[in-house]
């Protein structure tokens, strides 16, 4: 079965079911004590991702502990986790807080991933198993479900799993180490990049013209796919601190007071 480019702009305006969850799992708290820091880094890079935890939001212990249900300890270790792979800066004395990129990060960061997503398209087209490129598929049909019913945080989910399954199908190690690195350091962003509906629109389309290139094993045409599709993500991510910051420095005249 093809994917129609069409299918992606007959989404409807619904909300997404369910709240995100809160808490760490008993499953991850009754787990081994070594990896129950990496379970809580795991919750608060989702908060980070999904912007609840914004950038430049400090971090305390006391309230995110009882929010995870975790003690102070792995709550620690996770935050020293985050602060390794740039998400979170920990000043002694001071406490951490979430890192805030400026626009020269963001452009930079954006400007390499777009070429390590360029090369990771076009290594796959060479190396990538009929098998792996049937899965790929799959989980596109099943992103542009959730795109269909506007639930974004199911959506990125998703969306997240192509762009690291294409990359394992690169079969290049270090590239698999350098691309896992700075992804990290911008899941928040590529994120927020999707709440303008029109842009999150042209960026699900990409994303079967992704699969229709993966399937021909055209590694010139997937790869020019890719460094626009992050191009764009860039530009989106611009255009909405530009105008969060345009909000900010005039905020909507207040409402007159009316007469008792």
């Amino acid at each position: 079965m093809k994917l129609a480019s069409n299918d992606v702009l007959l989404a409807e305006d619904a909300t997404a079911a369910g709240a995100p969850r809160a808490r760490v799992s008993a499953r991850h708290a009754a787990s081994d004590h070594a990896t129950l820091p990496a379970a809580v880094a795991g919750r608060l890079r989702e908060l980070i991702t999904e912007g609840e935890l914004a950038p430049g939001t400090r971090l305390n212990e006391r309230s995110l502990g009882e929010r995870l249900g975790v003690s102070r300890t792995p709550l620690r270790e996770a935050l020293r986790l985050l602060a390794a792979e740039g998400l979170v800066d920990v000043t002694p004395n001071r406490g951490a807080q979430v890192v805030t990129l400026s626009e020269q990060d963001i452009r930079e960061s954006f400007e390499l991933m777009s070429a390590l997503e360029a090369l990771s398209g076009e290594l796959a087209c060479r190396n990538v198993t009929a098998e792996e490129v049937a899965e790929i598929k799959a989980v596109t049909f099943e992103m542009l479900a959730c795109h269909a019913r506007s639930d974004l945080p199911g959506y990125y989910r998703l969306n997240r799993q192509i762009h690291d399954r294409i990359n394992a199908a690169a079969r290049n190690g270090l590239l698999r180490r350098v691309y896992t690195t700075l992804n990290l350091r911008i899941q928040n962003l590529r994120f927020r990049s999707n709440f303008d509906r029109d842009k999150w629109n042209r960026a699900a389309q990409d994303h079967v013209a992704m699969v229709e290139a993966l399937e021909a094993r055209d590694g010139a045409r997937i790869a020019g796919i890719l460094r626009l599709h992050l191009a764009q993500k860039a530009e989106a991510v611009l255009d909405g601190m530009r105008n969060d910051a345009g909000n900010a420095a005039f905020p909507p005249p207040a409402a007159p007071e009316r007469d008792a």
